[in-house]
């Protein structure tokens, strides 16, 4: 039976996979009204004083300028990257097959773990890699029934952005101020955007303006709960949680988008879910402690909207760096 500590955890971890469930739902909702850049703008531009807000509490001294510009760079981009293929293929493909693509983010995390931190992966989790990746070819199904869209690829870039992300995160966080791996991937957005709308823009509902507002909000909500999540409980008990997200999907996706499970998607989540469980264990026994920020990587990736928990805590708790 698991610690009372570890429920605590798990309880947090289910809640802050809820809310960002709903924040994806919402995403889908106005997806069917505006372009996808307009509803990432907007959610943008009402979560930047929230954010702010709390980016106000760093009292780690120094200025915006990263130490290493060229890894603050990509993963700005990366982070933008990853915030507008989500946004996209939430608003064109089932809530389900989404989240069962973006579950091999944990996947590719391993594998740019090994360029980028020189980390080496053993035949098990190289394994399990490979188990995953097939998962994926199941869910795509290429020259099954149905054609691969712009969707899907959006779905699988989504994913490659936020795993790169999140292994260049590991790499300069101990270096590189919370504020400033927070701050540019949120100004780059709001630039790149706000430039899109004038390329496509529908006027928005004072309704659509609020669900919009709720994007940020929500956003927010889930990485505070995430937060409280890993203070409660072991990160590889918490991480897992992460997939349950699939229910949420289905559940929305049949009350509010008429949308149904098909096969391949069941048989290729659980694939890709089985094989990012193992990656967890094994990385959780080669040393809980020394593996945490490894594995809290694997909860949520960080877009604009849904900043990283993980950096918003070393703000909250005034730990400038990560050791």
């Amino acid at each position: 039976m698991a610690a009372p500590s570890n429920l605590k955890g798990i309880g947090f971890a289910l809640a802050s996979m809820g809310v960002f469930a709903t924040h994806d739902t919402i995403i889908k909702l106005l997806g069917a009204h505006y372009p996808s850049l307009q509803v990432l703008f907007f959610s943008s531009l009402m979560s930047f004083p929230l954010v702010s807000m709390i980016l106000l509490q760093e009292r780690t001294p120094g200025t915006l300028r990263p130490h290493s510009p060229g890894w603050v760079a990509l993963r700005s981009v990366c982070g933008m990257g990853s915030g507008i293929c989500a946004f996209y293929a939430f608003s064109v493909l089932p809530l389900a097959q989404v989240y069962a693509i973006l579950f091999a983010t944990p996947l590719l995390i391993t594998l740019l773990s090994i360029p980028i931190l020189g980390e080496r992966v053993g035949i098990h989790r190289w394994l399990a890699v490979a188990l995953g990746l097939c998962g994926v070819l199941i869910v795509l199904r290429p020259g099954g029934g149905e054609p691969l869209t712009f969707g899907h690829l959006a779905a699988l870039l989504g994913a490659f952005c936020s795993a790169t992300a999140a292994v260049i995160t590991r790499k300069v966080g101990g270096s590189e101020r919370p504020l400033v791996l927070l701050m540019w991937p949120m100004l780059g957005n709001l630039t790149l955007t706000g430039a899109g709308l004038t390329l496509a823009y529908v006027p928005m509902e004072l309704p659509h303006l609020a669900l919009a507002g709720m994007i940020a909000v929500l956003g927010l909500c889930g990485g505070f709960l995430s937060i409280l999540a890993y203070r409660a409980g072991e990160a590889a008990i918490v991480a897992p949680m992460q997939y349950s997200q699939i229910i949420w999907a289905t559940l929305y996706g049949w009350f509010i988008f008429n949308e149904t499970l098909d096969r391949p998607t069941v048989i290729g989540a659980g694939v890709i879910i089985a094989s990012g469980l193992y990656i967890v264990w094994r990385e959780r026994s080669r040393g809980s402690d020394s593996n945490r920020a490894v594995i809290e990587a694997r909860l949520r990736a960080d877009t604009v909207t849904t900043p990283k928990s993980t950096l918003l805590h070393r703000i909250l708790t005034g730990r400038g760096h990560s050791h």
